[in-house]
C-alpha cells in the first residue's frame, strides 16, 4: 500500500524524526524513499553556487541521520519554490505518500505566510503526513487513530491504520465515529454509546480479523476539537484522518479560501493535533 515515500527534509522540524519512528515499522521498511530538499531561486551566481552547496550539506546530513538503506534511498536536490517542487516530485515518483513539516498556521495567516505545507495539502491528491515543527517528542507508532465515518477515505483511512500496526506488536487502534465538514449536517448518523455504533463496530471487527486491538471512542463535542482532546488524552502516536480531494480540477491553480479559512475537520486538526497526522486522499 506504500511502497514509494516522498520525505520533504527542509533540514528543521520533526519530519526526519518522525522517518526513524516510521521505519520501526515492517511495512515502512520495504518502501523506497526519496528524501527531497529543495533550494531557493537566487539572482547571482554567487548566491546560486552557495545555496546549492548548502542544500547538498544538508541533504547529505539528513541521509546519514536517517541511517537507510541505500538500495531503499534515493538524494534529490531541486531548484525552485517549495511548495511547486514537492507537488512536481511527487508526480514524477507516483509518491504514496508524502511526509513533510508544518508550523500549524491556521486560516488566513497560512495564506499570508505562504505555508508550503498548507499549498501542497489543498492541490495534491496524494495521502500526507504532517508533522508539526512544534511537537515536544515524536513517538513510536504504536496507537493509531482513525477518524470513521462512511466515506470511502474514511475506509482506506482504516485500511492504512490495518496495514501499519498488522505486523507491530502491541499496537492499537482508537476508532472515533465523526463528521468531515465542522459546518455542514452528518450525513450519517452517530451513536452516543459507540458500542452501538455501526460504523465503528464494523472497523472493529475489520481489525479483529488482523488481530488488533481496539477502542472505540464517542464522538462528543465539535468534531474536531473531540478528535485533537482524545489523541492527547489517550497518547495517540499518530491520527489517520480521511481527506478526500476536495477541489475540482479546473480550481486546481488557486488557493480554496473556504478550506483554508478552516471550515474542514482536517483543516482543523492539521492545526491543533497534539501528534502527527496522516490525510489519506481519494480523488474525487
Amino acid at each position: 500500500m506504500i511502497e514509494k515515500i516522498l520525505l520533504a527534509d527542509s533540514g528543521t522540524g520533526n519530519t526526519e524524526a518522525m522517518m526513524k519512528v516510521l521505519m520501526e515499522i515492517p511495512l515502512i521498511q520495504r518502501a523506497n524513499i526519496t528524501v527531497l530538499h529543495v533550494v531557493s531561486p537566487q539572482v547571482s551566481a554567487e548566491g546560486m553556487t552557495e545555496k546549492w552547496e548548502a542544500g547538498g550539506r544538508t541533504l547529505a546530513e539528513a541521509i546519514k541521520n536517517l541511517n537507510l538503506d541505500p538500495g531503499h534511498v534515493t538524494a534529490m536536490l531541486r531548484e525552485g519554490d517549495p511548495k511547486d517542487v514537492v507537488i512536481t516530485v511527487a508526480k514524477e515518483i507516483d509518491a504514496d505518500l508524502i511526509i513533510m513539516g508544518s508550523r500549524g498556521l491556521k486560516g488566513l495567516k497560512a495564506i499570508l505566510d505562504n505555508s508550503v505545507s498548507q499549498y501542497v495539502f489543498q492541490l495534491s491528491s496524494r495521502p500526507m503526513l504532517l508533522v508539526k515543527d512544534d511537537l515536544y517528542s515524536i513517538r513510536s507508532v504504536k496507537r493509531v487513530m482513525v477518524a470513521m465515518d462512511k466515506s470511502d477515505s474514511a475506509q482506506e483511512g482504516l485500511k492504512l491504520g490495518i496495514s501499519l500496526l498488522r505486523d507491530v506488536s502491541g499496537g492499537e487502534l482508537v476508532l472515533v465515529h465523526t463528521v468531515s465538514n465542522l459546518k455542514a449536517r452528518p450525513f450519517d448518523e452517530t451513536e452516543p454509546d459507540p458500542s452501538k455504533d455501526p460504523v465503528l463496530t464494523a472497523a472493529a471487527a475489520e481489525a479483529k480479523r488482523y488481530g488488533i486491538k481496539s477502542t472505540l471512542a464517542a464522538p462528543e463535542g465539535k468534531a474536531g476539537r473531540r478528535i485533537c482532546q482524545l489523541a492527547d488524552d489517550k497518547n495517540v502516536d499518530l491520527i489517520i484522518l480521511g481527506s478526500p480531494d476536495r477541489r475540482p480540477s479546473i480550481a486546481k491553480g488557486m488557493p480554496d479560501l473556504d478550506r483554508l479559512l478552516g471550515e474542514s475537520l482536517s483543516d482543523y486538526v492539521r492545526v491543533y493535533t497534539p501528534c502527527p497526522v496522516l490525510l489519506t486522499r481519494i480523488a474525487n
